[in-house]
């Protein structure tokens, strides 16, 4: 009886392993919470055609759009929690989004098992060219003297672009017009027509029209210079702290997914984004992999949370 138990016992302890190794046993769909063609969905695609090629699985995309993003990441919040459901979010849906919305279908901590940071884009202070500024300091001095003269331009109500020039708004002491828009595409007309004066937007959006003299660039919103544009200083060097606005994208599973299928999928992904010819397809976006462990990327949504929880509550932002 004993032996028989003993067998049992060392079965079960055996078997999480060597599923794990089987990952994955069958098509594994990834969900993506926004439209075909948005960054979350190439980069999903970027990833799901690697692993799809390394594993000799199916990995499908599912893009499920809607209620600035919450509709796809519930859905794999609520998703069988055995490895064969992942999604891709960011930080609206997985941090902000609490912030901003009365009520929410997933709790992030609760719901969520964070896998890795696949890939960040460094997001762009720019402005029109009419306003003349040529550093940080100079457009915050500009604003303070004289913020009659100044609106500025977002991807949408509580979008990190409308977070970050609010906060640096709250900086240089100046109250400043607020016109939200429906993405990136038609906050840089506004710009280039000078209806908004200066946004905060990805870096995709706006290099080539910075480069080309058409609007301004003054400084990335990341901790560090970005590699891809090492000449743009950061709003840290400009004396500006605490307003950090990577655009990144993130690997997520349900909340109890086994640790051993995490662990898995996890080593997957990060030999995946070492690969030189992913890192050559993110460039186009100026992204660079990040492929950070579980911790550190809970880590992140933690000082996402900090940092813009303050700035929501004093702006009195809502969720239209």
């Amino acid at each position: 009886m004993l032996r028989k138990l003993f067998a049992a016992v060392l079965g079960l302890a055996l078997s999480a392993p060597l599923s794990a190794q089987g990952w994955p046993e069958r098509a594994v769909t990834i969900v993506v919470p926004f439209i075909a063609g948005s960054t979350p969905d190439m980069i999903a695609r970027i990833v799901a055609e690697r692993l799809q090629a390394k594993l000799n699985q199916p990995f499908v995309i599912e893009n499920k759009a809607g209620a600035s993003g919450n509709t796809g990441t519930a859905a794999v919040a609520k998703a069988a929690p055995d490895g064969h459901t992942l999604g891709v979010s960011i930080v609206g849906p997985l941090v902000i989004n609490a912030l901003l919305f009365a009520k929410m279908p997933y709790e992030t901590a609760r719901d969520i098992a964070p896998i890795t940071i696949l890939a960040a884009q460094p997001s762009i202070l720019v402005t029109n060219r009419e306003v003349g500024a040529r550093s940080v300091t100079d457009l915050l001095g500009r604003m303070a003297r004289d913020p009659d003269n100044f609106t500025y331009g977002s991807i949408g109500r509580g979008s990190l672009s409308h977070l970050a020039m609010e906060s640096l708004a709250a900086k240089a002491g100046a109250k400043v017009v607020h016109l939200p828009f429906a993405g990136s595409p038609a906050t840089v007309t506004a710009l280039l027509r000078g209806d908004v004066q200066m946004a905060v937007l990805p870096a995709a959006a706006v290099v080539s029209l910075g480069r080309d003299g058409k609007l301004t660039m003054l400084a990335v919103t990341s901790p560090q210079r970005s590699p891809l544009l090492p000449d743009l200083p950061t709003l840290r060097e400009a004396g500006i702290a605490g307003v950090e606005a990577d655009a990144w994208v993130g690997l997520i599973a349900p909340a109890g997914t086994p640790e051993a299928t995490l662990a898995k999928i996890h080593a997957d992904v990060i030999a995946v984004l070492a690969e030189a010819a992913v890192v050559d397809r993110l460039k186009p976006q100026f992204m660079v992999p990040v492929a950070n462990t579980p911790a550190q990327f809970r880590a992140v949504l933690k000082a996402e949370h900090d940092r813009w929880a303050p700035i929501i509550q004093a702006a009195g932002i809502k969720a239209e």
